[in-house]
């Protein structure tokens, strides 16, 4: 049975503002909070201040950047703070874009597809308790963590394109799509994922979907909702061509063009609350087994009340 789950829309400066969203988690039908990756706050540290306010919820980060931390932090982080709130907890993780990569690394990864391997295998022996003796051509690790009772730890990575997919089923617990319409999840990397896991001779992992999404209304205009959730996505080659590959033509100097290619192409869900469940059940038929609600562009235009009252809708709606 597919889970419903919830991205926090924000990125909290404060640990206060991510409270209602662990809440609506709590009380709620939502399986799991997300955070993703940003530079403004840790999503680590405020999962575990959320938790500390007694905010103790299964949470996910989808996904975190390779270049920022060497895979044994990683481990560490991601298991104590399966620890601290006392649930599982989905470490997802990706290489970033080649910039990106390229500012904190000084040159980007000749190969990410042999980085991601090597930082997921690093981080799933860990946080199983084994210790690793890995000199990779990215990463070396020779070392463990010390064995401490804790719920799971699910070892992620961000999915976009087929090889990247063919990696999960190979070596992931889960594979994570954002901005990835449910007809490329079907057609392109469900596919892979199974030829990966084949190949590897193990069962197909658990497929994370985070859908962006907003509902319509008096006022309110789904381009500038899409592009106000996506703006960044839409302007980094790996998504430009994922959503290319996908049928929707992206072009980053025409930001108001691709909000409309989002929305027409359904890698953006917008209209009321039955248009909205309608497209989501899409991506349970595509394979998904979790699909994350992101309303971050609601947020961002209409405050945190509004994104709260959004998620129980489309929370409300998904679950009957």
């Amino acid at each position: 049975m597919t889970e419903y789950s919830i991205l926090a829309p924000v990125v909290p400066l404060r640990a206060e503002q991510l409270l209602p969203y662990a809440a609506l988690v709590q009380w709620s039908a939502a399986r799991r909070l997300w955070q993703g990756q940003a530079t403004v706050s840790d999503p680590h540290q405020m999962f575990t201040a959320a938790a500390v306010a007694g905010f103790r919820v299964p949470v996910g980060t989808g996904v975190t950047l390779m270049p920022l931390r060497h895979p044994l932090e990683a481990a560490l982080q991601a298991k104590s703070l399966a620890v601290t709130t006392g649930h599982p907890v989905v470490a997802g993780f990706g290489p970033g874009a080649r910039v990106f990569q390229s500012s904190v690394l000084g040159r980007p990864y000749a190969s990410p597809l042999q980085a991601t391997r090597e930082y997921a295998t690093i981080v799933k022996k860990l946080v199983s308790g084994e210790v690793v003796n890995l000199a990779g051509e990215y990463f070396h690790c020779e070392n463990g963590l010390p064995s401490l009772p804790s719920p799971p730890v699910e070892v992620g990575i961000g999915v976009l394109r087929p090889r990247m997919a063919e990696l999960a089923g190979e070596i992931a617990d889960v594979a994570i799509t954002w901005l990835t319409p449910a007809s490329y999840l079907r057609d392109t990397l469900m596919p892979a994922l199974r030829a990966g896991a084949a190949k590897a001779g193990r069962p197909v992992p658990r497929v994370v979907a985070i859908v962006p999404l907003a509902l319509s209304g008096e006022g309110r205009d789904g381009l500038t909702l899409a592009l106000t959730s996506n703006m960044g996505h839409i302007s980094l080659p790996h998504y430009v061509d994922m959503l290319r590959r996908s049928g929707i033509p992206i072009d980053p100097e025409d930001p108001l063009s691709g909000a409309r290619a989002l929305i027409k192409g359904d890698a953006f869900l917008f209209g009321d609350p039955a248009t909205v469940a309608e497209g989501l059940d899409g991506f349970r038929a595509a394979g998904a087994d979790e699909i994350v609600l992101n309303v971050s562009g609601v947020c961002r235009q209409y405050g945190a009340k509004t994104s709260l009252l959004e998620l129980e809708t489309v929370l409300t709606e998904v679950t009957r």
